[in-house]
């Protein structure tokens, strides 16, 4: 409850009548005070209630707002934004913005390095696993010292190299940084589009310094210590978005919203997006998950038969007799067939690539769920903006979106599940 008094109006002066017949206020004279109120519901709307009721009585149009002077303890005054605040605020965010464009540097630099390793590493290990090996089959035929000891050193050498590239999996280390890449362009775009169309507030700074740290901690730069788990025992999706708790999307209290409140908002476009997260949960990440074991695991397997194969032939080369170097020629040459497989058909890379894919469907799932849990719809994303964007996502028009929300619904209703993936783009 406030005590609520009016401050002083502006009547008509002699200079000013011909601007009052118009129904507008200018002059300087005071009208009597309006008595003291007491309103048992503080907002926006019963000011101007009161406002429209003093002009109606008046018989005349007030082009200035009514002043009030409201009981700042209980909050019912809005506090204008100070411009200094705006130029600080958005200082801050053009750092973090100078920050993320040089993340995008380093990223893509880094990549560009690290798919070279593929490259050169493969390309080492192959040229001495296969040179090893001639030299064993050269031995088995015709023994001589030198052919052994040569041989057994290449294997031994191409055996570390192997177990090293098996450990740090180059090929996924360089879609690691081309994910990474990617994303902070895009969280760049919308630190730009944030500073053009809208004016920054903190919570828009702490919101975009988390995303930073959040990919951070997706896609680390060093090695040793913070690289990824490349053979973990559970494939999970990458997340690179920070996590944010249920309380944080809902509104407290429950509000009641006419048609025209709704923000874009209908029940069906709710129904809409419910139905289009359970195809995404139900098929999509499903998909992927499967996809995504069986690669780890076929990658698992042949990241420990290459080095395991150059070992033999190591160790069978060190013996010598013409037996023991035909099993390191043989060897040798199924080392360089599982190595290529592997390295050359980047194993790893694909696997990263599931990640990535089944973290896509992760947070398209959570921002759908967070946006419906949000009471207030003013506080929500434009619905009609919101569903366009998740089609665009998607790779599907509105018309195609909501056909696959149909066939959703449908088949949860007969208890199957809809043969329709719901992304076309992967």
């Amino acid at each position: 409850m406030a005590a609520l008094q009016a401050s002083s109006l502006s009547l008509p002066s002699s200079s000013s009548l011909a601007r009052a017949s118009r129904g507008t206020i200018t002059a300087s004279s005071r009208a009597p005070k309006l008595p003291n109120l007491r309103l048992s519901d503080p907002s926006s709307v019963m000011t101007q209630m009161l406002v429209e009721e003093f002009s109606s009585r008046n018989g005349c149009t007030i082009a200035e707002p009514l002043q009030l002077n409201v009981v700042e303890e209980l909050g019912l005054s809005r506090p204008r934004r100070s411009p200094t605040a705006s130029v600080e605020t958005s200082a801050k965010l053009y750092a973090i913005l100078e920050a993320v464009e040089d993340r995008v540097e380093m990223h893509e630099n880094i990549g560009k390095q690290r798919d070279s390793w593929n490259k050169l590493l493969l390309n080492s290990v192959n040229m001495m696993s296969l040179t090893a090996t001639t030299t064993a089959a050269i031995s088995a035929a015709m023994p001589a010292p030198s052919l052994r000891a040569c041989s057994a050193l290449l294997f031994t050498a191409a055996t570390g190299m192997s177990i090293v590239m098996s450990k740090i999996q180059p090929s996924q280390l360089a879609e690691e940084q081309r994910n990474a890449s990617r994303l902070f362009k895009q969280l760049r775009s919308e630190i730009k589009a944030m500073l053009a169309l809208q004016t920054p507030t903190e919570s828009d700074v702490k919101e975009t310094m988390e995303k930073v740290l959040a990919l951070d901690r997706a896609y680390p730069l060093a090695l040793l210590g913070a690289m990824i788990e490349k053979f973990p025992v559970k494939f999970e999706p990458a997340v690179w978005w920070p996590r944010v708790s249920n309380n944080s999307h809902q509104s407290r209290g429950c509000k009641t919203f006419t048609n025209t409140e709704r923000n874009g908002w209908s029940e069906e476009l709710e129904v809409e997006m419910r139905a289009i997260v359970q195809v995404l949960k139900g098929k999509d990440k499903q998909d992927y998950l499967r996809l995504g074991n069986l690669v780890l695991q076929l990658n698992k397997m042949l990241a420990v038969s290459g080095p395991l194969l150059t070992g033999i032939a190591a160790a069978s080369s060190t013996f010598g007799g013409s037996t023991a170097m035909m099993l390191a020629a043989v060897a040798g040459a199924m080392a360089a067939i599982v190595n290529s497989f592997e390295h050359g058909g980047q194993a790893g890379m694909v696997v990263e690539m599931y990640r990535n894919n089944m973290g896509f469907f992760q947070l398209m799932e959570e921002t759908i769920e967070g946006t419906l849990e949000e009471r207030d719809y003013e506080k929500r994303e434009n619905g009609e903006m919101f569903e366009m964007k998740v089609a665009m996502k998607l790779g599907r028009s509105l018309s195609q979106l909501r056909d696959l929300a149909r066939k959703s619904m449908a088949s949860c209703l007969e208890g199957v599940m809809v043969d329709e993936f719901g992304s076309k783009l992967f």
